[in-house]
């Protein structure tokens, strides 16, 4: 039979590539240190698996859930957004919970989208929110995000007509793959950039509590009429260590969500009922377990960015988000520069091309590595010799 012509569109999911060159290389024996993929190897606090350990045993929770979940899910997510944003959320219309913030991101297009339109999408960027796009049958508007624009969409360099066409802008802040951060009034200038367009705007804002240095992130929602225009993707992912547990929300505008919600129930049942119990423990309860994991990132960030500019690459410490983004030597692309790691020291590194042509002449490198692994990579790349790039 003939496949979809979208299945000829899209490249190789960038981590299951990763995945398998870390496989070959471990099973032909090699030692490889991968800072490649952002994800916790910090186990989920036991308090929140004891949660999952007894839902997992009443009998409701072995049939199918709700795709719009538990109405104590949605209040807890709403209690969560009011106590660390001070945002009021109708958890019954300004809440949505999902199967990780992955799901909602990818349904996404399909319920403001239609094939011809325009969606405004980051370049470096998470690559669902194009991917998702293109499976709407929608258009990419590609928003460079670089050094001189401090990692932010230069809304000023859309031009008007492509403005007027785009029915939705994504934002990521704090940023994947560049760490950059977003303030309020940066995004007091998305929100009259998108009222004056007619554009509904979609902020993932996953790596929110991942902070160092004391900083205080912005949720787009505290931000007066965000919520006429906008929605916000959130997590559990990063902050309590549960990336294998997929549980996400999506909250704001009641309208979005609701369409949200439509495309859901037609695709999904919801997320498995214990693991809502699970996540109910990890939001209503004490909040520790999420700086006890940012002090342990941020001394892994502190070695991290001592170890690139040793090997002379330039680096900005980021101020949030479990990602280090480094410049590499001139006359490398990102490609080349993160095969010569892999080849000469078993060290995985994200070129930064795999998240778009912005990306391009940047590595990333995950502080989700193991602190010994750390230490291994500091110790192989302070006895490597930087190559000279292969071309001239």
């Amino acid at each position: 039979m003939k496949y979809s012509d979208r299945l000829g569109k899209l490249a190789p999911y960038r981590f299951v590539e990763i995945s398998r060159i870390i496989a070959e290389k471990r099973a032909a024996g090699e030692d490889v240190v991968t800072f490649g993929i952002g994800d916790p190897d910090i186990p989920t606090p036991s308090h929140i698996i004891d949660r999952l350990i007894t839902a997992s045993w009443d009998l409701p929770n072995h049939r199918y859930p709700e795709s719009d979940g538990l109405p104590a899910m949605r209040k807890a997510i709403a209690t969560w957004y009011e106590r660390r944003f001070g945002v009021e959320l109708d958890p019954d219309k300004e809440v949505l919970p999902l199967i990780g913030a992955k799901e909602g991101i990818g349904h996404a297009a399909f319920c403001y989208l239609d094939p011809g339109d325009i969606a405004l999408v980051p370049d470096p960027a998470y690559p669902v929110y194009g991917v998702g796009t293109m499976f709407a049958g929608a258009e990419s508007y590609k928003m460079p995000l670089t050094e001189e624009n401090g990692w932010l969409p230069d809304l000023d360099a859309i031009p008007a007509e492509v403005a007027d066409r785009a029915k939705v802008m994504w934002l990521n802040y704090p940023n994947n793959p560049t760490g950059a951060v977003a303030g309020r009034d940066y995004f007091e200038k998305v929100i009259d950039f998108a009222r004056r367009h007619d554009i509904g705007v979609l902020h993932d804002a996953a790596y929110s509590e991942v902070v160092f240095d004391r900083y205080r992130t912005v949720s787009f929602l505290e931000l007066p009429n965000a919520r006429e225009l906008g929605i916000e993707f959130h997590s559990l992912s990063k902050c309590f260590n549960m990336t294998g547990w997929r549980v996400g929300m999506a909250v704001g505008n009641a309208d979005m969500i609701k369409a949200l919600f439509q495309i859901k129930a037609n695709l999904d049942s919801g997320i498995p009922q214990a693991i809502q119990e699970m996540a109910m423990e990890a939001l209503l309860e004490p909040q520790n377990p999420i700086q006890e994991n940012n002090d342990l990132y941020q001394r892994r960030r502190h070695k991290e960015i001592e170890l690139l500019k040793r090997i002379g690459l330039r680096v900005i410490p980021p101020q949030a988000s479990l990602y280090v983004w480094a410049r590499v030597p001139d006359g490398f692309t990102s490609a080349e520069f993160a095969q010569r790691l892999l080849e000469e020291t078993a060290i995985v590194v994200t070129p930064g091309s795999s998240y778009g042509q912005y990306g391009e002449g940047y590595i990333r490198l995950s502080l989700t590595t193991p602190d010994e692994q750390v230490d291994k990579g500091v110790e192989r790349l302070a006895s490597w010799k930087m190559p000279a790039p292969s071309r001239s």
